[in-house]
């Protein structure tokens, strides 16, 4: 259970290109759960990994939010201004001998099904660029937690590997990071896609370690394609719609997507009504486990 009174949920998108249907599924699910419990609900741009995020996508992303309605209450959270907490947190670690810098690449361990471990008990070539890990060994294990969908989990994070928490050209990786900054944010809980479900271990253990308040987790059932592949930016998922007509549809869509059952009339309504019924009938019992199959036939609108 969380430490805080009032629900504080979130949504943070990596601005690695435009929201899709997935997307806008996963920020929904998360929109619907916190304003039907009269919470709170907020943004952050996960932007620790330049490489990746084009110039405006962040800003696309927040245009395509507000165009479906969906509001956020406070101002939003970038992670590229983040990098003290980062380094508090990955600096106690290294103090609770829960982080080690590591030499080793990909290339090396490719055999492995993951990283072995190599440098726990030292660097095997400081000459080498260095990132750090997390033990995964140490601390409470197995992991438990109940997910609000999927019910009782368990994962020993030793089985998992030794997670990078700073990679070797300095950059911050996203375990660390989200696990401050849902700290800083005080969110209590956490609705986001099941392609996630098998991070919670090493986010729990560390937010175990750092002596932080842990979130609930609900985890929705993901987007696949006709093929049955996740609906995402890399196999080239549309962007989403742009025109009034095309904004309804793939509202109405998202909330058939997450087994709401609404009203066929709702889908001619505007967002705001539309939203007006999702939060007044916002159903975890109706949400179905299974993957959502999009229709060949009948494809989200968008460009």
């Amino acid at each position: 259970m969380n430490d805080f009174a009032r629900y504080r949920g979130r949504f943070a998108p990596t601005p690695s290109g435009p929201l899709h249907f997935g997307s806008l599924v996963a920020a929904l699910g998360s929109y619907l759960d916190a304003r039907a419990a009269d919470g709170q609900w907020l943004v952050r741009i996960e932007d620790i990994d330049p490489p990746r995020c084009p110039e405006d996508a962040a800003s696309t992303i927040l245009r395509q939010l507000e165009t479906f309605g969906l509001e956020w209450d406070e101002a939003v959270m970038w992670q590229h201004t983040r990098s003290d907490a980062y380094q508090q947190a990955l600096d106690q670690l290294i103090q609770l001998g829960l982080a080690y810098p590591c030499s080793c690449s990909r290339k090396q361990w490719q055999a492995f099904d993951i990283y072995p471990g190599w440098c726990r008990d030292g660097v095997c070539d400081a000459s080498k660029p260095l990132a750090w890990r997390l033990r995964s060994d140490r601390g409470e294990r197995p992991i438990r937690w109940q997910d609000r969908l999927f019910g009782e989990q368990q994962f020993d994070p030793a089985e998992l590997g030794d997670v990078v928490l700073k990679r070797k050209d300095d950059l911050w990786a996203y375990q660390l990071a989200v696990v401050v900054d849902d700290a800083e944010q005080q969110i209590t809980d956490v609705v986001r896609g099941l392609d996630l479900l098998d991070n919670t271990p090493w986010q729990r253990q560390l937010q175990s370690a750092l002596q932080l308040p842990q979130p609930r987790y609900l985890h929705l059932p993901l987007i696949v394609t006709a093929e049955g592949q996740k609906l995402s930016k890399q196999n080239l998922a549309p962007a989403l719609a742009e025109d009034e007509q095309g904004l309804r549809q793939q509202l109405f869509q998202a909330l058939e997507a997450l087994d709401q059952a609404p009203p066929q009339e709702l889908a001619s309504e505007p967002q705001a009504t539309q939203l007006h019924w999702a939060v007044a009938n916002w159903s975890l019992a109706r949400l179905s486990p299974t993957a959502h199959r999009l229709n060949p036939s009948s494809p989200p609108a968008g460009d």
